[in-house]
């Protein structure tokens, strides 16, 4: 397991490990998540099992930018480009319905949370590594870590990296459903249901 901090570990270096299929601990601005490159089958494997979550439940998904929205395949539409536009990056995840042309990690999905978080290095890692599954680092039912050493003294076994980012905000991203009209709140977080004017 490696540790570094978000002053001395550069994206660049975070992302080559990611795509050889590690997995890692990194900050947002809400809380400690576990990230893996999308499309690395092993890496999601070791997710669930750090996690000691159940492989029925899918993981959300954080971008660079919302230009790498059309990577996925999600079915735009005026509600989520207006929330994405109002709310990204920030601690806004929003649902959206996939296309029938979507890549090969989503193809058993009919539907996608993604995310743009409000934290330069993260984006900067995804904008490199490419669209990153990226999870709560805690036991699946625990409550989510705000510093690096509840992240990982919290998990079922040992990342690969860990990135140090300081203590992070305690609340969980807001999810927004917009496949379904009108758009449906699933989860208050961060970001109030009335910022939204669903």
């Amino acid at each position: 397991m490696t540790h570094g901090t978000v002053a001395s570990l550069t994206p660049a270096d975070a992302a080559e490990r990611l795509r050889a299929g590690e997995v890692a601990v990194v900050p947002t601005e809400t809380v400690y998540g576990l990230a893996v490159k999308a499309g690395v089958p092993a890496a999601f494997a070791r997710v669930f099992a750090l996690k000691d979550r159940p492989a029925t439940v899918h993981l959300p998904v954080m971008l660079g930018s919302v230009d790498q929205l059309a990577a996925l395949g999600v079915r735009r539409c005026e509600t989520g480009d207006r929330l994405a536009a109002e709310h990204w990056p920030g601690p806004l995840t929003i649902v959206w319905a996939l296309d029938a042309q979507r890549p090969a990690w989503l193809a058993e999905r009919t539907e996608v949370a993604v995310r743009v978080p409000d934290h330069t290095w993260l984006r900067d890692l995804a904008t490199l590594a490419g669209p990153l599954l990226v999870t709560s680092a805690n036991r699946h039912g625990q409550p989510p870590a705000q510093t690096v050493d509840e992240a990982v003294s919290g998990l079922a076994g040992r990342p690969d990296l860990v990135v140090d980012g300081g203590r992070v905000g305690a609340a969980a991203s807001t999810i927004v459903n917009v496949c379904v009209q009108p758009a449906r709140v699933e989860r208050v977080g961060a970001l109030s249901a009335e910022a939204l004017r669903l």
